[in-house]
């Protein structure tokens, strides 16, 4: 009996050191991503002005590549729309870093297998920093250009600060560590575009409006930097790191082929994978998920640009456009996200309207807008938390990994086409015509889902 007790007391001991353990990790976690995406952040509000700017000072690179526009314009016989021409840059700027993050991001988890956690984030955060150096000493297009590509390919610290809440050893801490990432990207996204918008606005006048919150960004990764280096543990035991980098290597290109991807190739060749049932309704999910950030990334990326044209919207009113979008998704994920019922997710992601897209799109008035805003943020609070949740009830224990870092890629190829697409049609046809093709789009991924719930049904 004492022989039990001491055995009871060993392991209740050992539990309470892991959850001490896992506690450290979420916190030190929670602050390394918020400040990553602070910096990160700053610039959404100033994207359309920058690239008005670039276009006023009469930038050489910039006035080239709009020569080039003007002239595939002229052969195609669409009218000339001058002021449309940077929403197509804006367009190829986004997809191109979102492209840059979906090739570098599993070479760095793969990096990170071998190496460690840390060493790879300490990496990745030095280059965000030069990125934002770049960014603050620009004064062309191109240099611009340049900070955004350095900014693409090191832009893997979303990734492995989830790899590091995976590899925590309890089912209930991973869960919570998850939710402190959802938290630190709402407050990302809601804090960041504001204090971006401030700074270009109390610039001082010697200085270009967007070297206030380059600095700010350079600020935060610096001290993001100094955090991971002082405060961050690594996650990932020595038992763990596989034997090499040129094996982790060779897993990620199945994570780089997109037939692969929508094929969920990797997950076919585990130990004991799911039946031919199961990887069907995969397959679905998959294509629903992307679908559905293929089109949200787009036009997320060009309402910005429909709210500066059309309303004139300043950096400031920009800012605040972001805030209130992510107010409002996080009280929507704190208060109704999080009562979904299991079993329910499908039901509540093809109740989500798809009139949202067409009301902006067609908006005259800002009442108008904000209507559109509560519901695209009521979308957006939704869709994607059940569409995760659905595909993370595949797969065994073992094979959880494999299905989330799938699904991720598949995420990051979404947000890489779908800027360049929605921008060429809002640069085509206007932003009416864009966002009700759009919107009438989402018929797609609704036709998927009733498939899909008559297979679970069934």
């Amino acid at each position: 009996m004492k022989e039990f007790n001491q055995k009871g007391g060993m392991s209740s001991e050992m539990g309470s050191e892991e959850a001490v353990g896992s506690s450290r990790v979420i916190k030190s976690v929670f602050f390394a991503l918020l400040l990553d995406l602070l910096g990160f952040t700053l610039i959404l509000p100033l994207l359309p002005s920058i690239l008005d700017h670039y276009g006023q000072t009469e930038d050489s690179v910039y006035q080239s590549l709009q020569s080039i526009v003007d002239w595939f314009r002229e052969a195609v016989g669409v009218p000339m729309e001058t002021k449309y021409n940077s929403v197509l840059f804006g367009g190829l700027i986004g997809s191109l870093f979102s492209l840059l993050q979906f090739v570098s991001s599993p070479l760095t988890g793969a990096a990170s297998d071998h190496y460690g956690r840390k060493p790879l984030l300490i990496l990745t955060t030095l280059g965000l920093m030069s990125s934002y150096a770049v960014w603050a000493v620009s004064r062309s297009f191109s240099m611009f250009l340049l900070s955004r590509v350095i900014g693409g390919i090191c832009k893997g610290n979303v990734s492995l600060c989830t790899a590091m809440i995976a590899d925590l050893p309890c089912p209930k801490a991973r869960n919570k560590g998850m939710m402190m990432v959802g938290i630190a990207f709402s407050l990302g996204f809601t804090v960041g575009p504001l204090m971006g918008a401030y700074f270009a606005i109390n610039s001082r006048k010697e200085e270009v409006f967007y070297h206030g919150p380059a600095v700010l960004a350079l600020v935060f990764s610096a001290a993001d930097l100094l955090f991971i280096i002082v405060m961050l543990p690594e996650t990932l035991p020595k038992q763990n790191k596989v034997s090499s980098v040129t094996s982790g290597i060779q897993e990620s290109g199945d994570l780089l082929n997109p037939v692969a991807l929508f094929h969920f190739s990797a997950l076919t060749r585990t130990e004991d994978p799911p039946s031919k049932e199961k990887m069907q309704n995969l397959k679905v999910l998959g294509l629903v998920y992307f679908t559905y950030l293929f089109l949200f990334s787009g036009l997320e990326f060009t309402l910005s640009f429909l709210t500066h044209q059309r309303f004139q919207f300043t950096s400031m009113q920009q800012g605040k456009m972001f805030f209130f979008m992510g107010i409002t998704m996080a009280l929507i994920q704190g208060g109704y996200a999080r009562r979904i019922k299991p079993g329910h997710h499908i039901r509540t992601v093809q109740n989500v309207a798809k009139v949202t897209f067409a009301l902006i799109g067609l908006a005259w008035n800002l009442k108008m807008v904000y209507i559109g805003l509560i519901l695209y943020s009521f979308a957006a609070a939704i869709v994607v938390p059940c569409l995760t949740t659905l595909v993370s009830d595949h797969g065994s224990a073992n094979q959880k990994g494999t299905v989330m870092g799938i699904l991720r890629s598949l995420g990051a190829l979404a947000r890489a086409l779908g800027p360049i697409v929605a921008s060429s049609v809002y640069w085509i046809a206007g932003a009416e015509t864009c966002f009700i093709i759009s919107s009438t789009s989402f018929i797609i991924p609704l036709v998927l889902l009733r498939r899909l719930g008559g297979l679970k049904q069934e």
